[in-house]
């Protein structure tokens, strides 16, 4: 079995510690985690997992790459310490690890990442032997190879969006949804997670993989953003009031154009309350859903709408996103070490897990 650490316990290391456990092809040998409080920690309980695995948390991440770990899913945040966060992956690698992650949004499509970032990678790749696959929690298969495989439908393509269509009332992340999208903030705030090429710089990477999937050049990528306000004050189960007039729905675009036309859209529709912009997409059923519309001879439209045991869609959609990251580590293990994209690593059966459940 692949001896497997898991680097953050946050939202997307809650589900990679509950992935780990149940692959069948990986064991977990450690947690690193940097707040002190979960420090000592059983990884069952950081999981929720309701039983412990015998791997207490650590926050010296030396002692733990000194032990070898065959591979790291690193989920701590790169949002707003991406130099850290690449530092971090570095050291992984260099210890020969195989790293898997979604902190690095500029290697998403990692044959256009800025050459200094991915001559790092690539000298930690020939110093230490490891590997890294970097791949989204919104979630990246959406916005990769599943609009790539529908497209093979197709006798023709016009055109792909990728969607991704989320109320936020039963979400638990204040500082990400006030703060960095801007709900509940007055109309004039303006939120960084929509300030001007930062849509580019998060998303823009899965565009231009599509179009190198596709066989495509691009023109350029442009951004598109819309808000709406609340019409009235809403109060969410788990971050409070929402006030009439602050911001209630955003929506946004980074379109890849191709002969002057947007040809290959990520699009993200997201609400604080969903009588905020009726008007715009919503999902089929419940809190959300991804979809992906291929434009063309046939039109293609497929809605994927993933579902924690809480019945959670955001947190079950993170959870796929999650899956496709650790299903990934035994092929790289197995394959020759380097620096890997969505593109290159196949999407995995669920060999061996029938009938596995993380308990």
């Amino acid at each position: 079995m692949i001896s497997t650490v898991v680097w953050g316990t946050g939202n997307v290391g809650r589900l990679a510690l509950r992935a780990v456990e149940a692959h069948p092809a990986l064991k977990l040998t450690g947690v690193i985690v940097h707040d002190p409080g979960k420090v000592g920690r059983d990884a069952g309980d950081l999981g929720g997992l309701g039983r412990d695995l015998g791997v207490a948390a650590t926050d010296d991440a030396g002692a733990v790459l000194d032990g070898r770990p065959g591979a790291v899913v690193y989920a701590a945040s790169g949002d707003v310490r991406p130099d850290d966060a690449l530092d971090d992956i570095l050291r992984a690698i260099r210890a020969g690890a195989v790293v898997v992650t979604p902190a690095l949004y500029a290697l998403y499509d990692q044959r256009g990442a800025p050459a200094e970032m991915r001559e790092a990678v690539l000298a930690a790749v020939a110093e230490g032997g490891g590997s890294l696959l970097v791949s989204g929690v919104d979630p990246g298969w959406g916005n990769d190879v599943l609009p790539l495989m529908i497209s093979g439908l197709g006798t023709e393509v016009d055109a792909v969006r990728c969607q991704e269509i989320f109320d936020y009332t039963t979400y638990d992340q204040p500082d990400s949804v006030r703060y960095l999208v801007g709900m509940g903030q007055p109309m004039d705030y303006e939120p960084p997670m929509l300030a001007p090429s930062v849509p580019s710089m998060v998303w823009g990477g899965q565009v231009r993989l599509i179009a190198r999937g596709l066989g495509v050049e691009l023109d350029e990528v442009r951004e598109a953003v819309e808000r709406r306000p609340l019409d009235a004050t809403v109060t969410t189960e788990l971050m409070g009031d929402f006030e009439k007039g602050t911001q209630g729905a955003v929506r946004f675009e980074v379109q890849g154009i191709v002969g002057g036309e947007p040809r290959i859209v990520v699009e993200h529709v997201t609400r604080i309350h969903p009588s905020c912009a009726p008007d715009w997409p919503v999902p089929p059923t419940g809190d959300g859903a991804h979809r992906v519309i291929i434009e063309g001879d046939p039109r293609i439209e497929v809605t994927v709408e993933a579902v924690d045991a809480s019945g959670n869609r955001a947190a079950g959609g993170n959870a796929t996103a999650v899956g496709r990251l650790v299903g990934a580590i035994d092929w790289l293990v197995e394959n020759e070490p380097g620096l890997y994209d969505a593109l290159d690593v196949p999407m995995r059966p669920a060999t061996g897990k029938l009938g596995r459940t993380a308990r």
